[in-house]
């Protein structure tokens, strides 16, 4: 079946069998592999992406089901040369170890500071709650977004 998908801002129409996950449609006929496939069952999160602006486990949704709708993947984080708060925050502040679950743990923070620039411990947590982190034990994941929210409003106000 044939499938366009805007992803990271560009449309992608691709002929796909309509079994297809939308993780693989990513990874395998985009070539964008910043989306971890993990578990196979949907319970790590290590493939959350943005679907019209709300994460969703990419494993969890048919290519086909994403045709005509709108997807981001970590890769469209950075923009010119600059990291997206998020990102920066998980540097800053080690919400990162071996790195799996990053891509999932930094759109799902994304789109809580899109919803709440200023979320409260209890909401960050609450927003990676879908995800696993074997390595930092969550409280620097937590740091992390709130460096994020308190230094993104001074990134986006430098940027505009």
């Amino acid at each position: 079946m044939r499938v366009s998908i805007t992803v990271n801002g560009e449309l992608a129409t691709r002929e796909v069998e309509a079994r297809l996950l939308l993780v693989h449609f990513l990874r395998e006929e985009l070539g964008l592999t910043g989306t971890h496939w993990g578990c196979d069952t949907s319970n790590c999160g290590a493939c959350v992406v943005l679907y019209d602006g709300e994460p969703v486990k990419s494993c969890t949704v048919l290519a086909a089901m994403a045709d005509g709708h709108e997807v981001r993947t970590v890769e469209d984080l950075e923009r010119e040369g600059v990291l997206d708060p998020v990102q920066q925050g998980f540097m800053e502040c080690h919400g990162l170890q071996c790195g799996f679950c990053t891509p999932g743990m930094l759109m799902s923070a994304r789109a809580l500071l899109d919803r709440d620039p200023r979320p409260s411990d209890h909401a960050v947590r609450e927003a990676i709650s879908g995800q696993i982190c074997r390595c930092t034990g969550y409280a620097s994941i937590v740091r992390s977004v709130q460096w994020a929210a308190e230094h993104g409003q001074h990134q986006q106000q430098e940027l505009a």
